[in-house]
């Protein structure tokens, strides 16, 4: 029996979670206006393969474990915010360059590429697993039966990639990319210094 309610209740939940603007959204505008409509689909797909993952573990309970083992949820919120430092660093410094070794150039094998980024900016991404950890497994039901809970799953493979897949053809248009090219290191180091930002916001609170 499929629990409708408790559907509708976590689709309003993750709808406002994934349409405010995060580092998921920063990477997917950059991939997109700086690389091909492709690589920035790409990256898509995989940042909605990890927000499958992330939601399987709130409804089985994440929450749990992270309470359980406050220390665990320490680590990764440690480790992915490294990374966002690190990633929003390297998009900084190359923005100086003229480009050939920008992190989100496209090329041969830019869709491979693309899509695993897409794959490690959104597990190593601290708000996303503080979403799903606390937001997200409060909204879904303790236990819910496997209809329900593919249900639950299809809601977010839907809403995330309609979203991100929006977001991913709007700044790979002709217009919006062109004008990436006119003042790609700026934007770059606008795009770095968020992805920064939101790295070093996470280590800092509690």
């Amino acid at each position: 029996m499929i629990d409708f309610n408790a559907i509708a209740l976590v689709f309003s939940v993750y709808v406002v979670g994934v349409v405010i603007p995060g580092p998921n959204f920063v990477g997917i505008a950059h991939r997109a206006a700086s690389g091909t409509t492709r690589e920035a689909l790409a990256m898509v797909g995989g940042t909605v393969l990890v927000n499958l993952f992330w939601a399987s573990c709130a409804i089985l309970g994440i929450g749990v474990v992270f309470a359980t083992f406050p220390w665990i949820a320490l680590a990764v919120k440690i480790v992915g915010a490294s990374y966002l430092i690190w990633f929003g660093g390297r998009l900084i410094v190359n923005a100086r360059h003229a480009g050939a070794d920008s992190p989100a150039r496209g090329g041969p094998g830019g869709v491979a590429r693309a899509f695993r980024a897409g794959i490690v900016t959104n597990i190593g991404n601290p708000k996303a697993m503080a979403f799903y950890a606390a937001v997200f497994s409060a909204a879904a039901p303790r236990h819910v039966s496997l209809p329900t809970f593919l249900c639950m799953l299809g809601v977010v493979a839907v809403v995330a990639s309609l979203w991100y897949g929006f977001v991913a053809v709007v700044f790979s248009t002709p217009a919006v990319a062109a004008r990436y090219r006119r003042g790609k290191a700026w934007i770059d180091r606008v795009c770095g210094a968020v992805i920064v930002s939101l790295g070093v916001r996470q280590l800092l609170v509690r």
